[in-house]
């Protein structure tokens, strides 16, 4: 993986940014002309991934020097219709038409655990806690696809100092947000909710792992993870906890959602691995949501490509075992 320098990756590089852009108008027409025929609520559905963000709200972001460069971001409408996000419906649809009933404002995060002391943090003081970076990511899905996602935060181990953990608080735990009435399929998918996910401290210190506010320069959309998330570029997909309320400082290894789940399938740990395969499918290959046919089949990267930033943090260690 080769990195640029802060200096040498504008957000101007991007170039599907504009075309995001234009498909918004695109989309916005072509939802007013739908309106006499389809009805106001199901037209929300449809439009639900532009409804998503502010037509006129964009964060300030700065380059990164964390961001993967030789790689092109996937489009704006591959990321919020393609979606992992079982507290709104279980195909990779429903939560671009589900989102909606989410309310993000307001939004706070609490902090509990092992701390110096219980703190909560309102949302529009979180996203101006520190600079916030534009940080292009290779995303990997535990289902063996993929994406290259432009996301918007900084990194998770700024919010941790501000947290000020104890000196015997080996794990982070995130919670999400656990409403049936704004997220009805919790009701009707078996697992145990709120969903929880976890990692060890020196994970969540890795100047990587990122408190993720936006995509695309806009705040996030409903259907991936408003209004706060993390993101961990070298796990796969499931590890990024979304729609955060509550984060714990723990001493032992905390449980999270899938391992519960099927720990045979979800291991707590859950590199990307190309020699570990999912016991229902290979993970050596992994395909690439909106390439061409040619280029959409990729042989998978160890740690999804991110080994010299994050390979240390695992020696000594049997990658196989702790999957």
């Amino acid at each position: 993986m080769l990195i640029r320098k802060p200096s040498d990756i504008p957000s101007s590089e991007i170039t599907a940014q504009a075309d995001y852009m234009d498909r918004r108008k695109f989309m916005a027409g072509a939802a007013a002309l739908g309106a006499a025929a389809l009805g106001a609520e199901r037209l929300s559905n449809i439009a639900s991934p532009q409804q998503a963000v502010q037509a006129d709200t964009k964060l300030t972001t700065i380059p990164s020097k964390y961001s993967t460069t030789g790689v092109t971001p996937t489009s704006f409408q591959d990321i919020t219709t393609y979606n992992n996000f079982y507290e709104f419906g279980t195909e990779k649809s429903d939560p671009a038409r589900n989102a909606w009933r989410l309310q993000t404002s307001p939004w706070s995060i609490k902090v509990d655990g092992l701390v110096k002391q219980k703190k909560t943090f309102d949302i529009d003081a979180l996203m101006k806690l520190r600079p916030m970076e534009e940080r292009v990511y290779r995303h990997r899905c535990v289902e063996a696809w993929s994406m290259v996602i432009p996301w918007a935060g900084y990194s998770l181990s700024e919010f941790i100092k501000a947290c000020e953990p104890l000196s015997n608080a080996r794990y982070v735990q995130f919670l999400s947000l656990d409403n049936p009435k704004e997220e009805p399929w919790i009701k009707s998918v078996d697992l145990h909710w709120p969903y929880s996910e976890g990692l060890r401290m020196d994970e969540a210190m890795n100047p990587l792992t990122l408190l993720t506010f936006g995509l695309y320069g806009q705040p996030l959309p409903k259907q991936d993870g408003a209004p706060v998330r993390v993101v961990l570029p070298w796990k796969y997909g499931f590890k990024s906890a979304k729609s955060i309320v509550e984060v714990r400082f723990v001493k032992d290894q905390p449980r999270t959602t899938w391992n519960e789940s099927a720990p045979n399938e979800y291991g707590f740990y859950s590199n990307v691995n190309p020699n570990v395969d999912h016991p229902r499918w290979s993970q050596k290959y992994e395909r690439v949501i909106g390439a061409p046919f040619w280029k959409a089949r990729q042989p998978t990267l160890m740690f999804n490509g991110y080994g010299d930033q994050v390979a240390s943090l695992y020696q000594g260690m049997d990658l196989r075992k702790n999957f």
